[in-house]
């Protein structure tokens, strides 16, 4: 994929041949690749599919759209969303699929040519416009929601989505410094959180977290997971697989709460009456433990290492 300098940058996909295996299990079905990306997913689904099967992919990206329609131009059992995958219910329901999606895949977080590409803002290996959404055509880039954002809401975004205790010392270090000028660049955002961070660990750039917490919450990432969740039961039919992989401890942690939540059931019953199994309204199967990259796939890939699949089926 290349960038208006026609500079090229590359997505290996990550896990891809167990997440397929594990999503498709109708060659006839409805599936959903709910985060697009470059396609690799997408790619070999449709490898997996009948003449009969279909699949729909959805993604924010304008870039990521564009590329599906050359890469998949002369697939007639393929189409794409420009949108969340929180949208995933509404987009299924146009097409007629709710409540007969045979799977839906979700490889979350930000994609390789996103990272790779200083014009998108989300990396402080390369300095460019501080904008981060996945989504250029709405919402507030980076650069914007710093401007005017309190002190007290940086530093909780900080602390929040990346996990990072020092976020109230960025945060204050943010604000004086846009009294001074705005700041519009990565490489300038890079600078004043590197230097407002005391402790920096080994191996791993002082503004790591921080990049992190400021993209999540640009692109409202975990708001829409936790929707895409909701959706993606709803429109998945009894039998239907959900597959997602998470990158991060808070993605997991709302995927793994998920899943741990319709496989236990109704908690509420009241104590001491007798219940039969069906009583607990049981939604999901989960099938296996999370699972992990391969040690040969991180050393091709180093991305993938803090790859975390999970796997359920819809039971009623």
């Amino acid at each position: 994929m290349s960038n208006e300098n026609g500079e090229t940058f590359q997505h290996i996909t990550v896990m891809l041949n167990e997440a397929v295996q594990a999503l498709v299990q109708n060659p006839d079905g409805f599936y959903v690749d709910g985060t697009f990306g470059r396609g690799g997913h997408s790619a070999l689904v449709l490898e997996q599919l009948s003449d009969k099967g279909r699949l729909m992919a959805i993604d924010k990206d304008l870039e990521a759209i564009a590329h599906a329609g050359k890469r998949f131009a002369d697939e007639p059992r393929f189409d794409i969303a420009h949108g969340s995958f929180a949208q995933l219910g509404e987009f299924v329901t146009e097409r007629g699929f709710f409540e007969k999606v045979d799977g839906v895949l979700l490889d979350l977080g930000v994609s390789s040519p996103q990272l790779d590409d200083p014009m998108r803002g989300f990396s402080f290996q390369h300095d460019g416009p501080l904008d981060m959404r996945m989504d250029t055509t709405q919402g507030e880039s980076a650069a914007q929601w710093l401007s005017h954002a309190s002190e007290a809401e940086i530093a909780d975004v900080i602390f929040t989505y990346g996990e990072d205790k020092f976020g109230r010392r960025m945060a204050k270090a943010i604000v004086k410094e846009r009294e001074i000028a705005p700041i519009e660049t990565t490489a300038r955002l890079a600078k004043i959180i590197s230097e407002a961070n005391p402790s920096w660990e080994k191996g791993k750039h002082p503004a790591t977290r921080a990049f992190q917490a400021i993209r999540i919450h640009v692109n409202r990432e975990l708001e829409d997971l936790e929707r895409c969740l909701d959706s993606a039961l709803d429109s998945l039919k009894v039998g239907g697989r959900l597959v997602i992989i998470s990158f991060h401890s808070l993605e997991d942690r709302i995927v793994k709460r998920f899943i741990r939540k319709y496989v236990k059931g109704d908690e509420h019953l009241p104590r001491g009456i007798p219940f039969t199994q069906d009583m607990l309204d049981q939604r999901l199967k989960a099938e296996g433990k999370m699972s992990k990259a391969s040690t040969a796939e991180v050393e091709e890939n180093p991305r993938s290492r803090s790859a975390v699949m999970r796997v359920a089926t819809k039971l009623k």
